[in-house]
């Protein structure tokens, strides 16, 4: 018996996918507390900052549905610079209030439109102590085998910019 390979019959049977899987990682130390660096991460605040704090990469960031929590679906555009990229829309499918730790997945656009089967963001804000905190930003991905070129696009250099500017951010808010 022949298998007709679908998306169908990929849907179940998800083994049948050849892909390559790889994660990368950022650590950016923050002088501040991490509960502080959490009230910025833990919903939408960040996303209504995003624009104006990181204007050569976000254009603007959109609210589809949800209030911030679990199941909260964002549409990001990019700006005109970040090639081949124009938008994504990423969804929060985990938020970890004790742990400071939150992650997102992209559902459409994004590098799922350059062969990606998967792309997610994870960020956790990890106490150092009283005082400091560090944002760790981890991505991990799985790329078709056809695309595995593709990989380059691959980069945590926006999280890692994101990371700078919300701490830079908050001790300018703190400072005022």
């Amino acid at each position: 018996e022949k298998l007709e390979l679908t998306v169908q019959s990929l849907a179940f049977h998800p083994e049948l996918i050849e892909a390559m899987k790889g994660s990368l990682c950022h650590d950016f130390e923050t002088g501040l507390p991490a509960a502080e660096v959490w009230e910025m991460y833990r919903g939408l605040r960040i996303s209504q900052v995003v624009p104006q704090l990181l204007p050569d990469i976000f254009k603007k960031a959109e609210l589809v549905e949800g209030d911030g929590g679990v199941g909260t679906v964002l549409h990001l555009t990019f700006s005109h610079g970040v090639a081949p990229l124009e938008y994504q829309k990423e969804k929060f499918i985990k938020i970890d209030h004790e742990n400071y730790v939150k992650e997102a997945i992209i559902v459409e656009g994004g590098l799922l439109d350059h062969g990606f089967l998967k792309y997610l963001m994870r960020i956790e804000i990890i106490g150092q102590s009283d005082k400091t905190s560090t944002i760790r930003s981890t991505i991990e991905y799985e790329v078709d085998d056809e695309k595995t070129g593709n990989t380059s696009f691959v980069s945590t250099s926006a999280l890692a910019c994101l990371a700078e500017a919300i701490t830079e951010y908050i001790k300018a808010q703190k400072s005022a």
